[in-house]
């Protein structure tokens, strides 16, 4: 069996030390939602096995549902062949993966020339972040 490279992911390979990482349903395999990884948001998505991620539009540590509930718990990770961009294949507990309130943050549809909605919000995001 081949040996990893010590360093992975390899976060140097991105100028702002950032690598996209999926989140999929480990269940159904659907996609529901992209976001960043930082080393510091990696290292706390191994310690706690719920997913961490980089906010880009804040600057911070984005705990995933540490506001609206909805977290969510790691079933598995893969690392690209070339150690920048991640799977996580998650429990998303509350059913509910976008800040919109649906499922999962895919739900603008492209057919035909044209973009429609493919699905509604479960929760009126009002209700998910309540400040």
């Amino acid at each position: 069996m081949a040996k990893v490279p010590d360093t992975m992911p390899d976060f140097s390979k991105s100028e702002d030390g950032l690598i996209p990482a999926v989140a999929q349903d480990a269940a159904t395999g659907e996609i529901l939602m992209l976001a960043y990884v930082n080393q510091a948001a990696w290292d706390e998505t191994l310690k706690s096995g719920r997913a961490c991620y980089w906010s880009r539009s804040r600057s911070k540590l984005w705990k995933k549902g540490e506001e609206s509930g909805n977290w969510q718990e790691i079933r598995e990770i893969l690392v690209d062949c070339d150690g920048d961009s991640i799977i996580y294949k998650i429990e998303q507990i509350g059913g509910i993966a976008c800040h919109t309130g649906r499922k999962s943050c895919f739900f603008h549809k492209y057919e035909d020339g044209d973009f429609s909605i493919n699905s509604e919000p479960i929760v009126d995001p009002d209700q998910l972040y309540k400040k």
